[in-house]
């Protein structure tokens, strides 16, 4: 069990990344067989699953070094995972200047474990970079580079969009619950008890936030939570985001987490309408149509503009998107 302690100065400095880690993602599709992940935990999104299905062990060859740096349980040596670089190449290239000391630490090697623990069968390829070989370095970069455009790229657009999405899907519980029911929803066995935060881990980890907060990367890979904790600023808590399985458009999909009425709301706006024609489309009072739009709107699913003594509300390409799972 890993256990995050926040103060009222953390709880106050939650933030949501607005995409998955590149880089991590790179290296956390390339885990062996199915995630190790407890009973009842998100398993990694549909179409990664088809893609790690279709995949033979060329993809694993392809990624050279990088498949040597990554556990069979999921285990991702921080300093695969950049979280203030604007793209792939970005973090590649702060990855790549990872001072040597911190490289052993992250790994493991010889013998000390690094924040997020260390692989326990080091090979060859992570003892060079823990040494500090620069041709290991480049042959990191190189090979993670082949594989994020051979397998991770095509895939790369589908993932920007899902995560537009579970970010909307926070921010609309934030904005119905507050912090409290942001971090109750965040996985299916994690657990939220104030003022800690319980994630499911064969190890086990008491983290203090220390008043730096706490930054949220949604994963397409992750089967499970993944924490960077870094003593200079806010943890990073890596999460499995809300699939998009870009079949279902029924808004009963989204009545779990939107409410059965609200989602219905969002359902009916593909057709723009007014807030008198969005209550008689939904059968509700004209009060409770204006509210629902105006959550709807704090969260980026619709636009509402005024024509004349009415509004007319429409929906956003993130409302759309929402709609659609894509």
């Amino acid at each position: 069990m890993i256990r995050l302690h926040f103060t009222a100065a953390d709880l106050r400095q939650i933030t949501l990344a607005p995409a998955a880690n590149a880089l991590s993602e790179t290296a956390l599709s390339l885990r062996p067989g199915r995630p190790q992940v407890p009973r009842g935990a998100a398993m990694p999104h549909p179409v990664v699953e088809r893609r790690r299905r279709s995949q033979d062990v060329s993809g694993t060859a392809r990624a050279g070094v990088l498949s040597g740096l990554v556990a069979e349980r999921g285990f991702v040596p921080d300093f695969l995972l950049q979280p203030a670089a604007h793209d792939f190449e970005d973090a590649l290239d702060l990855a790549a200047a990872t001072p040597t000391a911190r490289l052993a630490i992250d790994l493991g090697i010889p013998d000390a474990c690094g924040w997020n623990g260390g692989l326990a069968h080091p090979g060859r390829c992570a003892h060079e970079l823990a040494q500090g070989s620069p041709a290991a370095r480049r042959a990191l970069v190189n090979d993670a580079r082949r594989h994020f455009d051979a397998s991770i790229g095509p895939l790369w657009p589908r993932s920007v969009r899902d995560a537009l999405t579970d970010r909307a899907l926070r921010a609309e519980m934030l904005l119905r619950g507050g912090v409290d029911a942001l971090l109750t929803t965040l996985g299916t066995t994690w657990r939220w008890q104030p003022p800690t935060l319980h994630l499911p881990s064969s190890s086990t980890y008491d983290i203090p936030l220390c008043g730096r907060g706490l930054l949220l990367v949604p994963s397409w890979f992750a089967g499970g939570p993944l924490v960077m904790y870094r003593p200079e600023a806010a943890t990073v808590l890596v999460y499995p985001m809300c699939r998009g399985e870009g079949t279902d458009h029924r808004p009963e999909a989204l009545g779990a987490l939107l409410g059965r009425t609200r989602a219905k709301v969002l359902a009916l706006l593909r057709t723009p309408a007014t807030t008198t024609a969005l209550a008689d489309r939904a059968g509700v009072s004209l009060a409770a149509a204006s509210q629902h739009a105006a959550v709807l709107r704090g969260a980026g699913l619709i636009d509402t503009v005024r024509t004349g003594t009415a509004v007319l509300h429409s929906l956003t390409p993130l409302g759309h998107s929402l709609l659609a799972g894509t």
